[in-house]
């Protein structure tokens, strides 16, 4: 397909999330329009609290909406702690507001998903979403890209991002249905109140408690009015993978019984939690197909153990948007290019989270009290750096032309 001027480029993208948007909003501000479908009654994130870490918080202020994010984001001052699981005993502790900028010129935040989605959907025309719209089906025959959706109605287009998640409809449709694995795991989520929380918990600090097959992260988001909680245990028989799914306080408690009683206090008063299976996924080898691809968890579903999700969405966001700027002119080999720079790097980002879950999860013993000495040797901040430094731009500019 050739395509003589970008205003007859027709660019659709399956899914309203993180990813969708962001991949909207890019593309909108470098002069080219899409259209989100969401399935989705409204636009809404499920879920709680994230990080945005600076490489995250980089592309999204080049979108220009950091300032609108700052509104509610929380700023991480007070530090990045590691404790151990059965007295709170501090394992490595970073001063992310002094060493973030110095070292990568933004800063860390933790942010409930709901005002990050909101962030970025103020930089979309509200006329270029359709909400109510669930993908069931992708046909690439006779030359034409067609989706048809579940109210009954089917949508023609030139180019078409799957940013439809996990459970991805276009990744199947492109690859076939990936096999999965259960990791054993599962994680729970909820949010506490703030008022209700330990006064530890709602420093503006990022802490992760590591512990014998187990790990619990916390920290404030929401303008400091609630503390995030998302912990991850053995799964035993549990294999629900939803976000929707909930448990009780108890089943929560009763996975960190014996931890430090101050964590306990944490979680007996947080509300409903969420709970849902890892599921294990070998990163795939291709994302495109024709003038099809994929973006975010439908590219490169991760472990979240590095915080790395939403994140890798925005940047995967970036660097397609100005590869359809580029080469809008022939978007099956734009979006090769989009694949060329970005599969390396998540593939490495799933494979490092996949193999910190054993890191963190390791029983009392030799082997766990060599990883606690390293958190002191090995500045976490700036061994993970090649995360945290990258800049779309420049890993533009760096990637061969073929």
């Amino acid at each position: 397909m050739a395509v003589s001027t970008t205003g007859s480029v027709r660019i659709a993208i399956v899914g309203g999330g993180i990813g969708g948007l962001a991949t909207a909003a890019f593309l909108w501000r470098a002069g080219l329009t899409s259209t989100v479908y969401e399935q989705a009654p409204a636009l809404g994130e499920v879920g709680a609290g994230l990080v945005v870490a600076p490489n995250a918080a980089r592309a999204l202020r080049k979108l220009g909406v950091m300032d609108l994010l700052c509104e509610r984001a929380v700023q991480l001052d007070t530090g990045w702690e590691f404790r151990r699981w059965e007295d709170g005993s501090v394992l490595s502790s970073e001063n992310l507001s002094a060493n973030c900028k110095r070292l990568y010129g933004e800063q860390t935040y933790t942010v409930h998903r709901a005002d990050l989605l909101r962030a970025i959907a103020s930089s979309v025309p509200l006329q270029a979403i359709r909400i109510g719209h669930n993908c069931v089906g992708l046909d690439q025959r006779h030359g034409v890209l067609q989706l048809t959706f579940t109210n009954g109605q089917q949508a023609e287009t030139d180019i078409v991002v799957g940013a439809d998640g996990i459970h991805s409809v276009v990744r199947s449709a492109l690859f076939g249905t990936a096999p999965v694995t259960y990791s054993g795991m599962c994680a729970f989520r909820s949010l506490v109140p703030a008022d209700e929380a330990p006064e530890f918990a709602r420093r503006p600090a990022q802490t992760l408690w590591l512990g014998p097959g187990h790990h619990l992260v916390h920290y404030p988001i929401s303008a400091r009015e609630q503390v995030n909680l998302v912990a991850f245990a053995p799964a035993g028989d549990y294999t629900v993978e939803s976000w929707t799914a909930t448990a009780t306080v108890e089943e929560f408690l009763a996975e960190f019984c014996e931890w430090d009683p101050r964590l306990t206090a944490l979680i007996r008063a947080s509300g409903t939690p969420g709970r849902w299976a890892l599921l294990d996924r070998a990163p795939l080898t291709r994302w495109s197909e024709g003038r099809a691809t994929l973006l975010g968890d439908a590219a490169h579903p991760m472990f979240p153990f590095f915080a790395q999700g939403a994140a890798q969405a925005i940047e995967d966001a970036a660097v397609l948007a100005r590869c359809l700027v580029d080469g809008i002119d022939d978007p099956a080999e734009a979006l090769r290019r989009y694949e060329r720079i970005r599969i390396d790097r998540t593939t490495r980002i799933q494979t490092v989270s996949h193999d910190r879950a054993r890191l963190n999860h390791l029983p009392d013993g030799p082997e766990q009290r060599q990883r606690d000495a390293a958190f002191v040797q090995n500045d976490p901040l700036i061994a993970n750096g090649w995360i945290y430094g990258y800049d779309s731009d420049v890993a533009l500019e760096e990637a061969p032309s073929v």
